[in-house]
This record gives C-alpha cells, structure tokens and sequence, in this order.
C-alpha cells in the first residue's frame, strides 16, 4: 500500500479515498512524515472536524424539533416522534463525548434552536410565533432521558 502512494499519493486520494487513508495510517504508523501526503491530509482533517460539527448541529436542531412538537402539540404525539427523540439524544451522546463537540452544541444551541422553530412550524402548521423566541430548554435538558 505504501508503494503505492509512493507513485502519486494526490492521485491516489482523488481515486480511492480509503486506499489513500490506509496508506496514510501506515505512513504515520511506521513514522515516515515526511512522505505523508500533508496538503490532502490536512485538509481531510480538517474537513472530518467539519462534518463532526455539522451532524452535532443536525441531530441537535432535530431533536429540538421533534421536542418542540410533543410539548406544542401534544394531540399529535406518536411513538414516532418519541421514537426520533431517543434516537437523536443516543446520538448526541456519542458524538458530545468529545469535550469539544459538547462545548460546539452549546453554543450553537441557539442557532439550531431557531431552524427547529422553523422546521416545527412547517410540520405542526403551528405559526412560528407559537414557539418561544429563545430555547426553552437547556442542553442538559435536551439530551436528559426522560
């Protein structure tokens, strides 16, 4: 696999991704830096960073979407709505394992909050103005199993 890179390791990460990441890991593994493919992988650092907190903002603004629902709309309460709940605070809770993504999910609190009003209110046909202009809920509260 190393040989391999050895030829043209920015073609090989355009190719085959994962054959490019395996050769990463042997290169930093058998400690050889300076034939690490640095550019492509910092940037591929830098973007698995990304995701990570684009998919804590995601489940976030979900889950709050979904809490918005059951206590806004208790008439319409499903086990699939508690059903989702469960599911995204499962998730949260691995992916806030990281001391760096739980700091990420309290301050973008807010910001996620404002796209769940958005989203509840087109799922509920409740007006956005039936929901509370700030988050009602903490993130000790949002991700409590209750």
């Amino acid at each position: 696999m190393i040989e391999k890179l050895r030829e043209a390791p920015s073609t090989l990460y355009e190719q085959d991704e994962t054959a490019w990441l395996e050769s990463m890991a042997a290169l930093v593994a058998a400690r050889r830096w300076d034939e690490l493919d640095a550019d492509n992988l910092s940037e591929y650092l830098h973007d698995m960073a990304h995701r990570d907190r684009r998919e804590v903002h995601s489940r976030l603004a979900t889950l709050l979407t979904h809490l918005l629902k059951w206590d806004y709309q208790p008439e319409g309460r499903t086990n699939s709505w508690l059903a989702t709940i469960k599911e995204q605070r499962k998730e949260l809770h691995l992916l806030l394992e990281s001391g760096t993504l739980r700091n990420h999910a309290a301050e973008i609190l807010g910001k996620a909050y404002a796209w769940a009003v958005d989203q509840a209110s087109a799922e509920t046909g409740l007006p956005e103005t039936a929901f509370p202009t700030e988050c009602p809920y903490t993130l000790e509260q949002v991700l409590a199993e209750t």
